[in-house]
């Protein structure tokens, strides 16, 4: 009796943990996986970056300085994480700003190099000039934000 309730016994565990492995691989593959929705760009009340406004809408830290055009590199640009917004300067003195928050998984977007925007988690790039995908696995560009510059000053709106 001892031996065949002793195999039961451990193929039942057998089955607990197979299935328990299986369970935690299937959330692991949705969690990486592009699955339709999930790629979706963040939803924005702006279509397009702006280089210059009406600076007005009221959004999130509309009007508030971010930073002195002298700090946005030409060719280059400028994280903004507590704002979740990125600034780049694609040519000598035109501003865009971009949602800093990738539009593959929704990591945020780390660093500005080599002329795109570029996020740690799986390796997407995107153009400083349009905030288009150079690079996936992202599909979508990057939602615009209005920047205007007022006298040295950036801001968003």
């Amino acid at each position: 009796m001892t031996g065949t309730e002793g195999t039961g016994r451990n193929a039942s565990r057998r089955a607990v943990v197979a299935a328990a492995g299986a369970t935690c691989l299937a959330a692991a593959l949705a969690a990486c996986g592009d699955s339709g929705d999930a790629s979706q760009p963040p939803k924005d009340d702006t279509s397009a970056p702006d280089s210059g406004g009406d600076g007005g809408d009221g959004g999130d830290g509309a009007g508030a300085a971010l930073a002195a055009a002298a700090d946005i590199p030409v060719g280059g640009g400028k994280v903004f994480p507590d704002q979740k917004v990125v600034v780049t300067q694609p040519t000598e003195g035109e501003f865009r700003a971009y949602a800093s928050i990738c539009t593959h998984q929704g990591a945020a977007l780390n660093e500005v190099t080599g002329g795109t925007i570029n996020c740690p988690l799986h390796g997407s790039r995107f153009a400083i000039a349009d905030g288009s995908v150079k690079k996936g696995p992202a599909t979508q560009p990057l939602p615009g934000k209005k920047v205007t510059v007022d006298g040295d000053s950036i801001k968003l709106g």
